[in-house]
């Protein structure tokens, strides 16, 4: 066992970014913590508690650069998560997606755990189908409503009058209606950091009325949570709400560089690989990462700037200025120059390492089972860790 255990550490030790099996997922650790403590001191200036999202990173270990003894608040977006990051120590967790009754059991397994957990619905039909469950007694999850802010997805408008009736129906069942919350999903179609700070207002507004609503019919809204990486960043004025939520920001991307939130040198995911060809009569250089390696997500097609499936870096992370990976099949990757670029092509012959940084941080990192942390920029892998997986 010994023996093992040391040649464990012998083979971390031995890996390196120019050495390592391509495609990798590479994390800056350095960065992470600088991405953590950028927004932690935004929020505390702001005076409100932050509870993060995890689903970006799916990794105990990355959790834990948030919160040191590992109890949260965080926010998730699987009950798998929630019960990977229970078992971990967090006790206290938000799952923000709407809930379907027939995960209502396995949120109740996770109350009578011991885990002071929230969920999330909009609709009368899903508070009667939590006050049905409630009738044996037993522990039930706390409720937070969905706010539409800005039209982007699922909740009710603060005007709503399905707002009080999901309310009503909720007290009428039993189960502990918490607060409300809202997802300004719209922010993400910023340029720039352009309306930027309107959108986190009308995020913190639309919260705020349909708490006050729910207080002047009379029932109980301590919990008033927003969040998005953009507004999240770019909020002026928390009056009136509780809890800010954010995902990306540990990683970053190219969406959000493109948005105007990040600098390319904040984003702290990469993929590496490996030149394998050449297509010099097409200006093509052909590698080992492709879609399934780096992702699907095409995020920045409509920014002003394309980054196609992402924007390629020498190995210690310098971008070669319009170099992108300007198409991919299954385990192929295509570099190319930007349409238009007057840049020349760069010398990277057969075998040469290169880092793609991600359009989308959480589809990237969805890709692969572990990420292999480096720290300050360096080539030496510190340790590897893992990412968990399911719904």
């Amino acid at each position: 066992m010994i023996d093992t255990v040391m040649q464990s550490e012998q083979a971390l030790a031995d890996q390196r970014v120019d050495t390592i099996e391509t495609p990798a997922l590479m994390l800056d650790l350095a960065k992470v913590d600088r991405n953590i403590a950028r927004l932690r001191g935004r929020l505390d200036v702001l005076g409100v508690t932050f509870r993060p999202h995890v689903k970006t990173a799916k990794s105990i270990d990355v959790a834990r650069r948030l919160f040191p003894s590992g109890e949260g608040p965080i926010t998730v977006s699987t009950l798998a998560e929630a019960e990977y990051f229970a078992a971990g120590g967090f006790t206290d967790i938000c799952y923000a997606v709407g809930l379907s009754p027939d995960k209502i059991g396995r949120t109740r397994d996770l109350v009578a755990r011991g885990i002071d957990l929230s969920v999330l619905i909009d609709s009368v039909d899903q508070a009667e189908a939590l006050g049905e469950a409630a009738r044996d007694g037993a522990p039930m999850p706390k409720v937070l409503i969905e706010i539409d802010c800005d039209g982007h997805r699922g909740g009710l408008t603060p005007d709503d009058p399905a707002l009080l009736l999901v309310a009503d129906s909720l007290r009428n069942g039993g189960v502990t209606l918490a607060g409300v919350l809202t997802h300004a999903g719209e922010s993400y179609g910023a340029r720039g950091g352009v309306g930027l700070p309107e959108a986190a207002e009308a995020e913190r507004a639309a919260a705020v009325a349909a708490a006050e609503a729910l207080r002047a019919a009379g029932h109980a809204a301590p919990v008033v949570s927003v969040g998005s990486t953009p507004t999240a960043h770019f909020a002026r004025n928390l009056d009136g709400v509780t809890e800010v939520r954010a995902g990306v920001f540990m990683f970053f991307d190219l969406v959000m560089h493109g948005i105007g939130v990040c600098a390319l040198d904040d984003i702290a995911l990469s993929v590496v690989a490996t030149v394998i060809g050449h297509r010099p009569e097409k200006g093509w250089i052909l590698i080992d990462a492709g879609w399934m390696a780096l992702s699907r997500d095409r995020g920045t097609q409509k920014h002003p700037v394309d980054q196609g499936y992402g924007l390629v870096c020498d190995i210690d992370g310098m971008p070669f200025g319009d170099l992108i990976v300007e198409d991919a099949s299954q385990e192929h990757g295509i570099l190319k120059l930007r349409e238009g670029s007057t840049a020349a092509l760069p010398d990277l012959p057969l075998g040469s390492r290169v880092r793609i940084l991600p359009n989308h941080a959480c589809a990237t990192g969805a890709q692969h089972e572990t990420y292999n942390v480096i720290e300050h920029g360096g080539h030496a892998i510190s340790a590897t860790w893992s990412r968990m997986r399911g719904w």
